[in-house]
């Protein structure tokens, strides 16, 4: 934990891909149900403003279970789960309606994703979902995220939207996650209760059981979220390499209140998004099979490009794609490790072909490379 925040300012700013999550008492009025509108169009102007940039930018949105209680007229208080699935429902549509009006002004395509706690824990799945935003992104689209609550029951919900958007940033290996809160930031004690309770500017490296021990237990009437999430947000988003800001979100234009150096908390993790996936690669999974490399892709490797299916002398175990794989010269000796685009029994028949042949000797296409750059870990 540091003392002070310093450049919070150009946080933001530097920043490639953002996630910005949004909670359910900012977006929703607690009493009427509905959405509050100028305060997403604020919203929607800053975001306008990082993609004008070049930014990626994805949603991480609460409310649907808020918007839609009321339309169906439901008592206030916790909901059962058939409830919240029923309210979930009704409140999506809105939401995203809601959201896609304010982002068109600006010429923005919105896309929906649901996702529930498999999508992030199911290989194939993540891998799917992971290529699914990259490429929304890569189009120009702003994805809005939300967990599938009209189909998750409790064993597979994650329980809250911090962290989802903690996982979506692992996920997608974005720069920053911003949680807009009601609250500025961590306190060494609850404000609400303690008047001269310490701000916390930053706290870099890890989330500690010092930090967590500053953590309340209150929790809006329709979030399921608090500090406590907020801090188990964090401390998935630094373990992937992503900063995470704990911002007031109260007032209009948060994103620009925050660059501008408003108060807040910045997690600051000690990897980057890259290096911490690069290390998850290399030594926190164990290789499914292996491919052995020719001469020339070999070098082509070496010079930092992917892995093309024409350079693969052999494929050796059964794995299916995302999996890891131990990548080795025509010696055998281990090079380096990476992440399959194809599974085994697509890839041997396609190794020594052309990227050009992949899609008439599979039936569909793939990816032009075997294992890409991106995925790939030198020893």
């Amino acid at each position: 934990m540091s003392g002070g925040a310093t450049n919070r300012d150009t946080r933001i700013r530097q920043a490639g891909r953002i996630v910005v999550k949004i909670g359910s008492a900012l977006l929703v009025d607690a009493e009427r149900g509905v959405v509050h509108r100028k305060w997403l169009e604020a919203l929607a102007t800053d975001i306008a403003a990082l993609r004008a940039r070049g930014q990626e930018v994805v949603i991480v949105s609460s409310g649907a279970i808020a918007v839609g209680r009321r339309y169906l007229g439901l008592a206030d208080g916790r909901l059962r789960l058939h409830e919240q699935q029923a309210a979930a429902a009704t409140g999506m549509v809105r939401l995203a309606h809601a959201y896609q009006e304010v982002l068109n002004v600006h010429d923005l395509t919105l896309a929906q994703v649901l996702m529930t706690l498999d999508d992030s824990e199911n290989r194939r799945r993540y891998i799917n979902a992971r290529n699914t935003l990259d490429t929304l992104l890569r189009l120009g689209a702003v994805p809005l995220i939300n967990e599938n609550d009209t189909v998750a029951t409790d064993e597979i919900r994650f329980g809250d939207n911090d962290r989802l958007a903690a996982r979506v940033t692992a996920m997608i290996s974005a720069d920053v996650l911003v949680v807009l809160s009601h609250m500025d930031g961590l306190y060494e004690q609850d404000p609400r209760q303690c008047a001269d309770a310490r701000h916390v500017p930053e706290v870099r490296g890890r989330v500690s059981p010092e930090i967590e021990a500053m953590a309340g237990t209150e929790k809006s009437a329709d979030g399921s979220g608090g500090m406590i999430t907020k801090l188990a947000a964090g401390r998935i988003a630094m373990g992937a390499g992503a900063a995470m800001v704990i911002a007031d979100g109260t007032g209009d234009h948060p994103l620009s209140r925050l660059e501008a150096g408003a108060r807040c908390t910045w997690f600051i993790p000690d990897a980057t998004p890259k290096t911490a996936r690069k290390k998850w690669i290399a030594g926190s999974l164990k290789p499914a099979g292996s491919l052995i490399l020719d001469a020339g892709a070999l070098k082509a490797l070496m010079d930092g490009k992917s892995l093309l299916p024409a350079g693969i002398i052999k494929v050796t175990g059964d794995f299916q794609r995302g999996e890891a794989l131990s990548i080795r010269g025509s010696d055998e000796r281990e090079v380096a490790r990476g992440l399959a685009a194809y599974s085994a029994a697509d890839a041997r028949r396609i190794i020594g072909h052309k990227t050009s042949e992949i899609e008439t000797i599979l039936g569909y296409r793939g990816r032009d490379e075997l294992v890409h750059r991106d995925d790939l870990v030198l020893n």
